[in-house]
């Protein structure tokens, strides 16, 4: 990571990085929230790969070097998951959003607890995405993760690793891979996932399942491109 993202006062998304202006919400956490100071590096990104180094003046941005462009992490990382219960799904998406993750696909599995349709998964896709902006902005991310769904765990699971403890080691080639609900995946979903691997040797909650998952695909990444 550039030194300009890790040292900026803040990170926030931008509509044009070309011409940088902040909302009224950004300029309120800016300045209210953040109380930063005239002068103040900010960073800010399009969520797209283009970002730039800005100055903070009264209330606005002056930007403080020319656009940059950084190259989408490949390959491409997603973790689908059925989702928890409760604010739990929060704190998953925000740990995956933080690990390096680019596509977080929630799941409606045969055995899921939560179920999402209609206005309901619109206003809970809504708050997620919000929770992974947040925490995109925290960690200096300049490629923005995309999270989608609910969408039928059998139409994910043919091109995607299922989570399960008698599974293989993560590696570089998996760049998908499944975590199931409280209850476990069925034998019928097993049947049509395109592999199998384990994330260690105990029983995990679902959202520290996502995120182990999360860590090791990064961790994979790494070493693949080393």
């Amino acid at each position: 990571m550039d030194a300009r993202l890790r040292t900026s006062a803040a990170h926030v998304l931008v509509d044009d990085v070309d011409a940088p202006e902040l909302d009224g919400a950004a300029v309120h956490h800016l300045t209210r929230v953040l109380r930063l100071r005239d002068g103040e590096p900010v960073t800010v990104t399009d969520g797209r790969g283009r970002w730039r180094s800005c100055r903070m003046r009264a209330g606005g941005l002056e930007p403080d070097g020319p656009p940059e462009s950084a190259a989408m992490p490949a390959p491409a990382l997603t973790v689908a998951v059925a989702p928890p219960k409760g604010d739990r799904a929060e704190w998953l998406v925000q740990k995956c959003t933080e690990i390096g993750v680019d596509r977080i696909v929630l799941l409606s599995a045969e055995r899921s607890v939560v179920r999402w349709d209609g206005e309901r998964a619109a206003r809970h896709g809504e708050r997620l995405r919000r929770v992974a902006a947040e925490a995109a902005m925290q960690c200096r991310r300049v490629w923005w993760p995309e999270l989608v769904g609910p969408v039928a765990a059998g139409t994910v699971l043919p091109a995607a690793a299922a989570a399960e403890p008698d599974g293989r080691a993560i590696g570089p080639g998996d760049v998908t891979v499944a975590v199931g609900p409280e209850g476990g995946w069925s034998t019928a979903e097993l049947a049509v996932a395109a592999d199998r691997v384990t994330l260690g040797p105990h029983v995990l909650r679902v959202e520290t399942a996502a995120v182990v998952a999360a860590a090791l695909m990064v961790a994979a990444r790494a070493e693949g491109c080393s």
